[in-house]
């Protein structure tokens, strides 16, 4: 599959021409004066980020991980990512600077999201040596922990999937019918506590957003009333199952405690991170991982309303796009300036 980071539009051009095929024609030394500007140029920024030992690759310094397009949207908008890539099998390209920032949507759910990153990472066109790996998305929050808006960096990522999930009927003295299932190695993952901790130090006074739906929202949860979003270190569920309810809400935390040994803060849940953790633990690049989950709804219905509604309802779903960006951007730029070591 073509690369579009390999095409550029020559002047007086009337298609795109391949750098690689105008080298191997040896037709580069007589083109036109402007147009060898135009190729060199072009050159020069796309091996600005090509580091020594990796002749010909794009090195990538941090990747952003986004599941759907609207996730992705503010960093198309506010960050400049000329450069595109298309990875094979990938159904969307990847979006770069000059500087090393590369923004990858990956789909939604473990199996999107393990088949995506895993064909990013295998890319030979892509080095990924000196990079950071950072997750920016939306989740559902508990409204015990957490509130609509709110950014949240987990040390914890656990599976809600693996396991037995039984029914109260058939196993009345089994809590919350979990039985855990043998450790397949990607039931739980302990992220870099100091990679944690400067994320959060870097992000924990920003301004969140926030709005009037979901502040009215909030209204109807016990303590909620008045709150505000804000930023914090707490732990992430992955499942595939899109549950919502008070009492799956208590059951993540009962997982999170039995996969954590009692040291982890179930506060959200999504679909994928597991599985994108897994990707790059296989790869060597987990200690470089972070996951940034921001709260588009509650991961249960109010008083009154039905579980339908709660699963098709995200009033704060702008202002957790909003500030998964903002955060995810600030330390985004930190890191950039600081490889790692």
């Amino acid at each position: 599959m073509a690369r579009t980071q390999d095409v550029t539009k020559l002047e007086g051009a009337a298609t795109p021409v391949r750098i690689g095929t105008l080298r191997r024609q040896g037709l580069v030394g007589h083109l036109r004066a402007p147009l060898v500007v135009v190729l060199t140029l072009t050159l020069v920024v796309m091996c600005a980020a090509c580091g020594a030992g990796s002749p010909g690759r794009f090195v990538v310094r941090v990747l952003v991980i986004t599941m759907f397009a609207p996730e992705t949207a503010p960093w198309l908008a506010q960050e400049s990512l000329p450069l595109t890539t298309a990875v094979p099998t990938l159904p969307t390209s990847l979006r770069c600077a000059s500087t090393g920032l590369c923004v990858a949507t990956i789909g939604e759910g473990k199996a999107n999201a393990a088949a995506s990153l895993s064909a990013i990472l295998d890319d030979p066109a892509l080095d990924f040596h000196q990079a950071y790996f950072l997750t920016s998305g939306i989740a559902g929050v508990s409204p015990q922990i957490g509130t609509l808006g709110f950014a949240a960096w987990a040390r914890w990522v656990v599976d809600w999937d693996l396991g037995h999930h039984l029914g109260p009927d058939a196993a009345p003295g089994v809590p919350f019918g979990y039985l855990p299932y043998d450790d397949q190695h990607t039931n739980v993952f302990r992220l870099n506590e100091a990679l944690v901790t400067k994320a959060y130090e870097l992000t924990k006074n920003l301004p969140l957003s926030d709005s009037p739906e979901a502040a009215a929202s909030r209204t109807r949860f016990p303590g909620q009333a008045g709150r505000k979003p804000f930023t914090a270190i707490c732990d992430t569920v992955t499942g595939d199952d899109y549950w919502t309810g008070a009492q799956q809400s208590q059951e993540a935390q009962y997982i999170t405690s039995i996969w954590t040994k009692n040291q982890g803060t179930y506060c959200t849940t999504q679909m994928e991170d597991n599985a994108t953790a897994t990707v790059l633990n296989r790869h060597g690049f987990l200690s470089r991982y972070l996951t940034l989950r921001t709260a588009s709804d509650f991961d249960q219905p109010y008083a009154g309303q039905t579980a339908q509604a709660a699963l098709t309802s995200y009033p704060a779903a702008q202002p957790a796009i909003d500030n998964a960006y903002l955060a995810g951007s600030t330390v985004v730029h930190y890191l950039l300036n600081h490889p790692p070591q």
